[in-house]
């Protein structure tokens, strides 16, 4: 019987692994499609721009034989199919192209960019999701008093606040009537971990009050139907310490559905602050696409965006193992 039981549990243990190993397979095949449309749109949406790429970089005095000179030169003058074929090409081998503008490689400027923004989501991040379910939880734990009211409010007018609006008001605040923080997030060089979170403080806030509310609502929410559900009920009446009952069993399943909330902000966090990164001086991965834009560098616009795109990916998927592995239901579901 002993040998029975085990035989048993190893066989749904190896079935739960196979199909985690499924989904994580069928995750990986609709991530590639997925940064395959995104490639033929970023680079669609590149040729779209209005102007000449080597006029934009010649100037507008610059003589037209010149300007078909560099364009021949740079491949702009190829079919766009050849033109697509030849970046993604060189791109899926790690060879990110070279800058029209700088006429230097463009991983390196990603690089650094996208590390630039990664810390300033790093910072918001640090802030806002301890805050945000911590508010949500509370809340859900004060249903239908001053508390709830108060928390709830707060953050649904927070998330509607432009972060360019909020901004502003951090700058003329901290910044120049307090002078609590400087008004640009770029430490100076050599400056050490703490001044580098220093300098960041101030351009997270914003991002703070645009995410709090979607958080705190998110696990308010889960966390009111955890408090409801049956096993909630059945642990309380067993006798369970009520601190134990909402570490165990509420807070676990509670916090399910703010995985994902967080992850789907994971891509805007990284690549979608040109309004922060502009208003405070960073030089993040955001800047830098609206730079290239602006400036018709396709190589570095293409490249950033489809950066932020693996990034994008990347952590939804991480999202959806975690969401798995912590929801006994949805692998019981894969099987």
């Amino acid at each position: 019987m002993k040998l029975s039981a085990r035989g048993g549990a190893d066989d749904r243990s190896l079935a739960q692994e196979t199909s985690t190993l499924s989904f994580l397979i069928r995750r990986l095949l609709l991530s590639l499609v997925t940064l395959g449309v995104l490639s033929i749109l970023v680079f669609a949406g590149g040729q779209l721009l209005p102007g000449d790429v080597g006029r934009s970089i010649l100037g507008p005095l610059a003589d037209e034989r010149a300007v078909a000179a560099l364009n021949h030169q740079l491949g702009t003058d190829r079919s766009l199919t050849v033109q697509y074929l030849d970046w993604i090409s060189h791109f899926v081998r790690g060879d990110m192209s070279t800058s029209y503008a700088f006429r230097s490689p463009v991983a390196p400027f990603v690089g650094a960019a996208l590390a630039n923004s990664l810390k300033l989501a790093a910072v918001a991040f640090v802030i806002v999701v301890p805050l945000g379910i911590a508010g949500g939880v509370l809340a859900a734990m004060k249903r239908g008093t001053a508390t709830d009211r108060i928390i709830t409010i707060t953050g649904l007018s927070a998330t509607v606040i432009p972060e360019f609006v909020s901004g502003i008001i951090l700058i003329l605040l901290f910044g120049i009537g307090l002078r609590l923080f400087p008004m640009t997030a770029t430490a100076p060089p050599g400056s050490g971990v703490l001044t580098g979170i220093y300098y960041l403080l101030l351009p997270s806030f914003p991002l703070v009050f645009l995410l709090f509310g979607y958080i705190a609502r998110m696990a308010r929410a889960g966390t009111i139907e955890a408090l409801d559900s049956d096993y909630t009920r059945t642990a309380v009446l067993k006798g369970l310490p009520w601190r134990l009952v909402i570490w165990r069993h509420v807070l676990r399943n509670a916090l399910l559905p703010t995985i994902t909330v967080v992850a789907s902000q994971a891509g805007y966090m990284i690549g979608g602050l040109v309004v922060i990164e502009t208003l405070f001086r960073y030089q993040g991965i955001g800047s830098l696409i609206y730079t290239a834009a602006r400036g018709h560098d396709f190589p570095m616009l293409e490249a950033g965006v489809l950066v932020v795109g693996l990034v994008y990916v990347a952590v939804t998927l991480a999202a959806d193992l975690a969401y798995t592995a912590l929801n006994p239901r949805l692998r019981g579901a894969l099987r």
